[in-house]
């Protein structure tokens, strides 16, 4: 890792419960960007990170993998004392599936950088990284949806992922207005065969959202 860059580090539960608070912080600072992520305005900072550590559980028990970029204290010229606060600056989660037809496919979620972050790559690096430990853990579709228009689309699209489809009004964004949300696919790894999994069935990504 180059000096100045950040360090993205895939959390334990014990290290998301610890984390809650720095992730609250970048939770409700893009929900108040008005991205649509399932929650809708006001969204303190205090509920956000409950919500993350309601999570903890699914970490411990491998449902659902985090990482978080950390901002090492690097200073310049362009940063200023938001950025500095938000010593979380980005995350991405990945979520698996629970049927065992299911194990060769997982879910890209909460993707997300923090407002005074982006422009520097942490959202491709992010998601390079989930893509990455999903294919080691023999996962060989990924699949996510996003809002329609929105500019993770191009980061998708130059990502090598295929857009699927398009839903109508399918999530409301923080003020309550409904928008259309595009299906994205990507094929991973060598092997189209099921994932074998251990005899514990995953619950489904869809309540990670």
């Amino acid at each position: 890792m180059r000096a100045g860059q950040p360090r993205i580090v895939r959390l334990t539960a014990e290290q998301l419960t610890a984390s809650a608070q720095d992730l609250g912080v970048l939770l409700a600072d893009v929900v108040e960007g008005g991205s649509s992520l399932g929650f809708l305005a006001p969204f303190d900072r205090e509920a956000a990170a409950d919500w993350w550590r309601g999570l903890a559980p699914a970490v411990a028990d491998g449902r659902l993998a985090i990482w978080a970029a950390h901002d090492d204290g690097s200073r310049d010229a362009g940063h200023d004392a938001a950025h500095d606060a938000a010593r979380v600056i980005g995350t991405v989660s990945v979520g698996f599936v629970d049927k065992p037809n299911g194990r060769h496919r997982a879910e890209i979620l909460k993707l997300m950088v923090h407002s005074s972050a982006r422009g520097q790559g942490l959202a491709r690096a992010l998601l390079a990284t989930a893509e990455q430990a999903a294919a080691e853990a023999g996962v060989t579709l990924l699949i996510l949806d996003t809002e329609t228009g929105s500019p993770a689309e191009s980061l998708y699209r130059s990502g090598g992922w295929t857009e699927a489809g398009v839903i109508p009004d399918y999530a409301a964004d923080p003020a309550g207005a409904l928008h259309p949300t595009s299906l994205f696919f990507k094929k991973i790894g060598g092997s189209s065969a099921a994932r074998p999994g251990p005899a514990r069935q995953y619950r489904s990504a869809a309540r990670y959202r």
